[in-house]
């Protein structure tokens, strides 16, 4: 590794303390300049507060678990390259991981796979930026510019929208076609340690209808499920 480049950051999450020193000590000598944490919430705020070229995640956290940490900064437009660490094998944990991260490994791993993979995947960040992110998106008349915090309405004005309302928009659009729980939203938007009531996402969607449907009595595309959710569909 180029000792006059500056260093790789690599964000390390894992709960367990002895795991976490023995990849950290490894991350090291292999030239990365590594910053822990050991909770769901405090690598969110890691990851929010911080620049990395890669991070190695567990799933079983405390408080948060590693996909939803990952799911909810992807909300934010964070598309920092993710490899999970997981003894979860099944199909839907996999399936999952695959599309909230970049790469996965099963517990028990080898450590040596364990530093080719992330030598790859700090590479792969360092050279362009993974496509896991939505910038721009289109719906019938509807157009949605995620980077600039803008949307162009039913009616062909251009609307202005806060963080949080393009987080939710961006939540619906990646899980078209899905029901999305009220609890789900109010916890990957508005966060762990704030809780707002089920009306505040209510009103968001009635906004989201006003800018973006034909219709707002008649929803085409944001659709109430009844003591659920949201659906989004185009």
């Amino acid at each position: 590794m180029d000792t006059t480049a500056p260093k790789p950051r690599v964000l390390l999450v894992e709960d367990e303390a002895s795991l976490r020193s023995t990849l950290k000590l490894n991350f090291e000598l292999d030239g990365y300049d590594v910053t822990v944490a050991s909770t769901g919430p405090d690598a969110l705020e890691r990851m929010r507060g911080a620049r990395f070229d890669a991070v190695v995640m567990d799933v079983m956290l405390p408080e948060m678990d590693g996909f939803t940490v990952v799911e909810t900064v992807r909300l934010d437009g964070n598309a920092t390259p993710v490899l999970f660490l997981t003894a979860r094998t099944a199909a839907a944990d996999r399936v999952r991981g695959l599309k909230a991260g970049d790469d996965h490994l099963g517990k028990p791993f080898d450590l040596e796979e364990l530093r080719l993979r992330l030598a790859k995947l700090v590479h792969r960040g360092q050279e362009y930026t993974p496509a896991t992110v939505i910038e721009e998106y289109t719906f019938g008349n509807n157009h949605v510019d995620f980077r600039s915090f803008e949307a162009r309405g039913q009616d062909g004005k251009v609307y202005k929208l806060g963080q949080r309302e393009l987080m939710l928009l961006r939540l619906l659009v990646e899980r078209e076609g899905e029901v999305v729980s009220r609890e789900e939203i109010l916890q990957k938007v508005w966060g762990y340690n704030v809780f707002p009531t089920t009306r505040t996402v209510d009103n968001f969607i009635v906004g989201f209808r006003k800018y973006f449907e034909p219709d707002p009595r008649e929803p085409k595309y944001f659709h109430s499920v009844r003591g659920v959710g949201y659906r989004f569909t185009r």
